[in-house]
């Protein structure tokens, strides 16, 4: 018989290498310096230090083919055009600036480091794919307008579904009330909200509130011991 708690632990075998960002997944690392390299090339396209004249609209072209917008989700689905299945996974390195990039990068880099000391490999990929598809189908259904869809931000909010799971994990083991895991979300919406009446609504949020919701509900599955120690878990309440 497993002692309780068996299956929330980290799997040593599996454990993410110590280097020097610590124990960050070499995954979330390669995924972080893909975004950053991207946006400086952007950022000194934009100012002509480099790619000469053309570099200037290098950010607009990128967005042009590979943001998701409901036009592409009609394309895909209706005319089963393929090659538009590519924006759904590489619009998440595209950012509308630096400011927008180094703010999905620290989240990422933040909570893909906890979550990534908890889960197997495999299914932080599961996860980080997931809730970036996710978010991308939600915003392609649930939007009208052909606003673009850029930026790391359903892939963080899917790790922060999976973040919500595990303090809610970790508060229930030490006898705490929790919806205190949900404090993170409920902050970062409070502040989407504030934002969008302060400055215009962004129907990004509608992928965000997807991707989140998308890690909150694989984080059962995917956590170590999967579907069956979340039903141990849930019979022994």
């Amino acid at each position: 018989m497993r002692p309780q708690g068996y299956y929330d632990r980290p799997d040593p075998n599996h454990a993410p290498i110590e280097g020097p960002f610590g124990t960050i997944p070499p995954l979330i690392l390669a995924l972080a310096a893909a975004m950053a390299v991207i946006e400086v090339a952007f950022s000194l396209g934009a100012t002509g230090l480099v790619g000469g004249p053309q570099a200037v609209g290098w950010r607009i072209a990128a967005i042009e083919g590979w943001s998701v917008v409901p036009a592409a989700l009609d394309r895909l689905m209706v005319q089963w055009d393929w090659p538009v299945a590519g924006r759904f996974l590489g619009y998440p390195f595209l950012h509308h600036g630096p400011v927008h990039a180094m703010f999905a990068i620290a989240l990422l880099l933040a909570l893909g480091k906890f979550v990534g000391e908890v889960l197997h490999p495999l299914s932080l990929v599961v996860l980080l794919v997931a809730s970036t598809l996710v978010g991308a189908l939600a915003y392609g259904l649930g939007v009208g307008a052909n606003y673009p869809l850029i930026g790391a931000y359903p892939m963080v909010y899917g790790l922060i579904g999976g973040f919500t799971y595990l303090m809610w994990l970790k508060i229930g083991r030490g006898g705490g009330n929790r919806l205190a895991a949900f404090r993170l979300i409920g902050v970062l919406m409070a502040l989407q909200l504030v934002f969008g009446l302060m400055f215009g609504g962004d129907p990004a949020w509608v992928a965000d509130a997807a991707g989140f919701i998308a890690g909150l509900v694989l984080s059962p599955l995917l956590a170590p011991g999967g579907a069956s120690a979340f039903l141990e878990r849930m019979r022994a309440r």
